[in-house]
Order: structure tokens, then sequence, then C-alpha cells
């Protein structure tokens, strides 16, 4: 059987990350420019391959100077590593629901991780173009790649959580 490629469709997609700060409040992020896709060899998705990777100059956290912090050094280091990346494989464990299995890269250091995916199923656009749907989610800790800025305040309050929850709504073009 042939393979089939999916394309991320950037306009209809989001990559978000949540992670406390103070302990008693979320800061939502997003990455603005990202790209990536899906190989499949069956019918659905069981199987198939995943790419991703996303620029981190592209941060926003709707506040620029905490978004210039996060591309520094003390974070991200984007001057030095400008792209994050995962590669992987989706299984299905149910009617639309995936595991998302495989290797995140940031900073150059790479990680195992595991994502819950849920199918939102399959539709032609306007246009014809068959398009599918996905979120994905899942969560790290932002220390086990190199992201190690931590600060406490006066009363001991740790400023930055260790754990990012990380969300993406992702509609893929079939090519």
């Amino acid at each position: 059987m042939a393979t089939t490629k999916w394309v991320i469709d950037p306009t209809h997609s989001e990559i978000q990350f949540k992670v406390k700060h103070l302990v008693i409040s979320t800061v939502t992020g997003s990455f603005k420019s990202f790209e990536g896709g899906i190989e499949t060899e069956n019918e659905d998705f069981d199987g198939a391959t995943v790419h991703f990777s996303a620029d981190v100059t592209s941060i926003d956290t709707n506040q620029s100077q905490r978004d210039e912090h996060l591309k520094s050094p003390d974070f991200f280091d984007a001057a030095n590593h400008p792209k994050l990346s995962f590669s992987g494989k989706l299984q299905k464990k149910g009617d639309d629901s995936y595991k998302l299995h495989g290797d995140l890269t940031v900073k150059n250091v790479t990680k195992a991780v595991d994502f819950a995916v849920e199918y939102g199923g399959n539709m032609t656009d306007f246009y014809g173009n068959n398009k599918s749907g996905f979120e994905i989610s899942g969560k790290i800790n932002r220390k086990e790649f190199g992201l190690e800025w931590s600060a406490v305040t006066e009363a001991g309050g740790v400023v930055v959580g260790d754990d990012v929850k990380l969300i993406a709504n992702v509609q893929v073009v079939k090519q």
C-alpha cells in the first residue's frame, strides 16, 4: 500500500503550553511558527509516523519581556537552539483515541515522551482538501530538557513550575 502524506495546516492549528507561575496561577504561551506532518500506510492513522518542529523565536506569552527571557540562555537559548522538534508514532487506543510516543528534542536534549491524542474526524473543505483534526495533550518536566532557570520569592514561593502542559490542536491536509 502506498504511503499517504498529511501536512499541518498552520492557519487552522495551534501549539500551546501552560506552566504554573508562583504556584498560584497558570501562564499560557504558544509557538506561532511551526511545521510538521503525518505519514500513514493504512486507511486510519494507526501506526502513522509523526514529525513536528517549532521555531523557538516565535514563542508568545502575550508579554514581550517574558518572551525575551524565554528565548534567552536562561531557558530555550534560541540563538543557539532555534528549533524544538518531535518525531514519533501514533498507536490506536480506542475509536477516536491514540497514544503518540516519540522523541522530543529541546536544546539538544532528547527524551522519550507520550502524548494522549483525540482524533476529531475527517472532512473535505470548500476547496476539496481532505483534512483531519487532532487534539494532542501531555506533560513534561522542563528541567529534564535543560530549561533549568528558577527563582524563589522572598516568601519562599517558586516563580516557575517544573511541569509544563503541552496542548496542540492540529489540522492536517492530505497531500
